[in-house]
C-alpha cells in the first residue's frame, strides 16, 4: 500500500513537472503559445529576452531558414547563429515537441532593447524607453510579419493558436494598455509586475500591429526593497545598541549602590 501511494505521488509530480522540464508552457503554467516573446526589462534598457516558438511559426513569422518538419533534425548551432548579433547574446537554446510540432526556446541577453530591432529576428518591432515626469515610459510596436502565402504547407494549425508578448517590469506600474484579446477588457497585472499582450496567430500572420505602452516608477522595486531592508537593519542595530547601553548602565548603577 505504501509503495502504491509513493508511486502515485511520483506520477503526479512528474505529470506536473513535465511541461516545465521540457521548456514549454502547458495548461498548468498558463496558455500554450505558438510564438512568445518574454522580455524582462531593466530601467537602463538592458534586458533578458526569451523566445518560445514553434519552428513553423519562426519560419513564417520571422522568415528564418529552419526545417519545419517534425521529423527534421533541428540544428541548435544554426538557431544560435540566427539569433546571435551585436545587439543580443544567445545564452541558451533548447527544444521540445508539442501538438506534433517542434518548438525551440532561445534565451538572450540584450544590452539595450532599443537597439534590438537591428537584429533580424526582432526587426518587426520598435522599442522606446524614456524618462517622463518622474516616471519611465516603455513602448513597443510589433509590425508586419515576414509571412508570404505558400511559404509553408499544413503543419497542423487549427486557427485558434495564440502569440504573446510578455513583459516583466522592474518598478511599480502606473499605466498600461494590456487588454484581454477575446473580450477587450483591461488585463490585470500578474504576479511580479508581469503584463501580457496576446494576439491570434492568424492576425499576427496578417501583420495586425501590437501596440504596447507602459508607464512605471523611475525607481526599481529592487532598489526600494534594498533601501527598506537597509532601513530596517539600521533600526534593528540602533535598538540593539540601545538595549546593550541600558543593560550596561543598569549594571553600573547596581555596582555603585553596593
Amino acid at each position: 500500500m505504501r509503495f502504491r501511494t509513493r508511486a502515485a505521488l511520483l506520477a503526479v509530480v512528474l505529470l506536473a513537472a513535465g511541461p516545465a522540464l521540457s521548456g514549454c508552457r502547458g495548461p498548468l503554467f498558463g496558455r500554450p503559445y505558438e510564438y512568445e516573446e518574454d522580455l524582462t526589462l531593466n530601467l537602463d534598457g538592458s534586458a533578458t529576452l526569451v523566445v518560445n516558438a514553434s519552428v513553423p511559426a519562426l519560419v513564417v513569422l520571422r522568415g528564418l531558414d529552419l526545417p519545419a518538419s517534425r521529423m527534421a533534425r533541428l540544428d541548435r548551432v544554426k538557431v544560435r547563429e540566427l539569433y546571435t548579433s551585436p545587439y543580443a547574446e544567445v545564452l541558451r537554446v533548447n527544444e521540445w515537441v508539442r501538438d506534433g510540432r517542434r518548438f525551440v526556446g532561445v534565451r538572450l541577453g540584450v544590452p539595450d532593447v532599443r537597439n534590438l530591432p537591428k537584429a533580424r529576428p526582432f526587426s518587426w518591432s520598435t522599442y522606446t524607453l524614456v524618462p517622463a515626469a518622474g516616471q519611465h515610459v516603455f513602448t513597443e510596436r510589433v509590425g508586419a510579419s515576414a509571412f508570404r502565402p505558400g511559404t509553408l504547407g499544413n503543419v497542423g494549425w487549427k486557427g485558434d493558436e495564440l502569440v504573446a508578448f510578455r513583459l516583466h517590469l522592474p518598478s511599480r506600474i502606473t499605466f498600461h494598455n494590456a487588454r484581454q484579446f477575446d473580450t477587450n477588457e483591461p488585463r490585470s497585472v500578474e504576479r511580479g509586475n508581469i503584463l501580457t499582450w496576446e494576439q491570434r496567430l492568424t492576425d499576427r500572420l496578417d501583420g495586425v500591429p501590437v501596440e504596447i505602452t507602459v508607464r512605471m516608477d523611475s525607481e526599481s522595486i529592487l532598489y526600494r526593497t534594498l533601501w527598506l531592508f537597509a532601513g530596517a537593519f539600521t533600526a534593528a542595530v540602533l535598538v540593539l545598541g540601545l538595549l546593550i547601553w541600558l543593560t550596561v548602565r543598569r549594571g553600573a548603577r547596581a555596582e555603585q549602590q553596593t
